[in-house]
């Protein structure tokens, strides 16, 4: 019996002695593939050479290197890296020391500016404490393999550092160098990002000081965001016009086609009518924006619904003079002006040579007459003096309470339109009014005329000119298109010449290929170009420029059928 007991103790002895053995084992070979995924893990940290010779290289370079690479790996590495540069120059020195247990992904990420969460360190710190506190021989060991390890990746992190650092630190000044800290792998790695920092800042700021130096930024009030053409007409262009939202444009060419078009978020027709009568004239309703007013070369006026698209009304003016050369809508939409011509010798187009050159051959009767919006009935005829006269355009002013008139006879004609009367007159040009507007302050009007002048007027006082500019022919009409065999189309200016920016410090005008910017400024005798639009083949014949949106939109109408739309921004001083 007690043989047998002690057979039995020595198996169980046995038993538990390669219990320990096996135990042992198992941690000895776990500790082993620690070390090795630590080692794996610093073989991880060697970055990619386009990341580790970033400040060598250029943009291109840089684009290209990163491109030979997968994408997802690229954007992956890449985005994080860029990132991190762009974080670590506002954040603090101290960053948190790698675990030695973390993954080679987690280790690979923290180089790439990636943060391990704060509680990670402590709970591996506060896991070894208390295992040392148990007095097991396996878990002090293992401890102690973790030091090892920790200490060996921290030697290859710091000569892996220094070998980066020697790189880094050629063109940058030595008082960068690491300072010793408690991290070893925080003090090789923070000081590293310094120079990259500094470089993207240099290369950040480095236009805008070449701009400040050459004086390009002061100098270009307008930035061009983008240019669209609007290319449905197939006829010169006379009219367009941006209607008071600012989100959509009408346009009427020569052959009586009407478009309605939307460019906002893309260019799109809203509605499309053919008149079978000419049209010479066109303007947007004032508050119903849904609406347009069409004058006809019959005598008579439309309204036309741009939603439902067909004519709401037609009504006629007057036979005896059929041609309806201009249309202004009030600003409270309850009234409109209207000017009617007898016929003229010479037409809108003409596709023959013509001798522009003399006076004016459209000094025709006409009148001005003004028209209730809501019941489309006739209120009251104008008093043109000296005489009847055609009228060729009108604008109100915000209010609506004065009225301003160019007319065939040169003279500009300011109407109280609470009185109803003509409140002064002056001769302005030599030869036809083309294009009239108020002022941003509304204290001058400007005129362009047949004779090439730009003049501004104060209206205090009668005739008072306050500048004076001359304007080459391809901004004030006639405007030709020549062809081959001796082809030559001519057509008179009809829709508006020049608009203003928002505070009217800026004109915008008609050229031979595109429109033209000039800046105002009443103490130079000749306007400043600051920015040529261009994109057209064919001479811009009418402008048209909306700040009802953020940017500004400028709308520039060619004799080829092309409309550009050109989105600007306004550098603020």
């Amino acid at each position: 019996m007690n043989h047998c007991g002690i057979r039995s103790e020595r198996k169980l002895l046995f038993a538990h002695w390669l219990c320990k053995l096996f135990a042992l084992q198992a941690e000895s070979s776990r500790i082993k593939k620690e070390e090795l995924e630590v080692e794996e893990a610093v073989v991880h940290h060697k970055l990619p050479a386009y990341v580790a010779n970033m400040d060598r290289l250029g943009d291109s370079e840089l684009d290209m290197t990163c491109s030979q690479r997968s994408t997802a790996h690229s954007l992956q590495s890449r985005g994080g890296f860029l990132s991190s540069f762009l974080s670590q120059s506002k954040k603090g020195p101290s960053r948190p020391t790698q675990p030695s247990g973390a993954s080679p992904t987690q280790t690979g990420s923290m180089l790439l500016g990636k943060k391990e969460p704060a509680n990670h360190q402590s709970a591996k710190g506060k896991e070894g404490a208390v295992s040392c506190k148990d007095g097991k021989s396996h878990f002090s060991g293992l401890a102690t393999g973790e030091l090892s390890s920790l200490q060996q990746r921290q030697k290859r992190l710091q000569e892996h550092g220094k070998e980066r650092k020697e790189l880094l630190s050629k063109g940058t000044s030595q008082g960068q160098s690491a300072e010793k800290k408690t991290d070893v792998s925080t003090a090789e790695t923070e000081p590293c990002s310094e120079p990259h920092t500094e470089q993207a800042e240099t290369t950040t700021k480095m236009p805008a000081g070449s701009a400040e130096a050459t004086g390009v930024r002061e100098e270009q009030p307008f930035i061009v965001l983008s240019q669209e053409e609007y290319g449905e007409h197939h006829s010169s262009i006379m009219y367009c016009r941006v209607d008071c939202s600012g989100r959509r444009v009408a346009s009427l060419d020569v052959d009586g086609v009407i478009k309605v078009w939307s460019f906002n978020p893309i260019m799109q027709t809203k509605a499309s009518s053919i008149s079978k009568s000419p049209l010479l004239s066109l303007e947007w309703a004032t508050k119903r924006d849904r609406l347009l007013l069409l004058g006809s070369g019959v005598g008579t006026v439309r309204l036309y619904d741009t939603e439902a698209k067909k004519n709401l009304c037609e009504i006629s003016i007057d036979e005896n003079m059929p041609r309806i050369l201009s249309l202004a809508c009030s600003p409270s939409g309850a009234s409109f002006v209207c000017s009617a011509a007898a016929p003229s010798s010479i037409s809108h187009v003409d596709f023959s040579a013509v001798n522009y050159g003399g006076k004016s051959m459209n000094q025709v009767p006409g009148k001005l007459l003004l028209w209730d919006t809501k019941t489309m009935k006739q209120q009251l005829q104008f008093s043109l003096d000296p005489e009847p006269i055609a009228i060729n355009c009108t604008a109100f002013n915000h209010n609506g309470n004065l009225l301003v008139t160019g007319a065939a006879d040169g003279i500009v004609r300011l109407f109280d339109m609470q009185q109803h009367e003509c409140a002064m007159s002056w001769k302005a040009h030599d030869g036809e009014v083309y294009s009239v507007e108020f002022s941003y302050d509304e204290n001058t009007v400007y005129s362009i005329g047949e004779d090439g002048k730009f003049i501004q007027w104060n209206i205090h006082k009668s005739g008072l000119k306050v500048s004076e500019y001359d304007l080459p022919s391809e901004a004030t009409g006639p405007f030709v298109l020549s062809g081959y065999s001796g082809y030559k189309q001519v057509q008179f200016p009809r829709g508006r010449l020049f608009a203003f920016d928002s505070e009217g410090n800026y004109m915008l005008t008609c050229s031979s290929t595109g429109g033209v910017i000039f800046k105002l400024n009443g103490e130079e005798k000749v306007l400043e170009s600051c920015l040529s639009l261009g994109g057209h083949r064919a001479p811009v014949v009418t402008v048209d420029w909306s700040m009802a949106m953020d940017c500004g939109t400028c709308l520039t109408a060619s004799m080829d059928g092309k409309i550009k739309l050109t989105t600007l921004l306004a550098q603020k001083s």
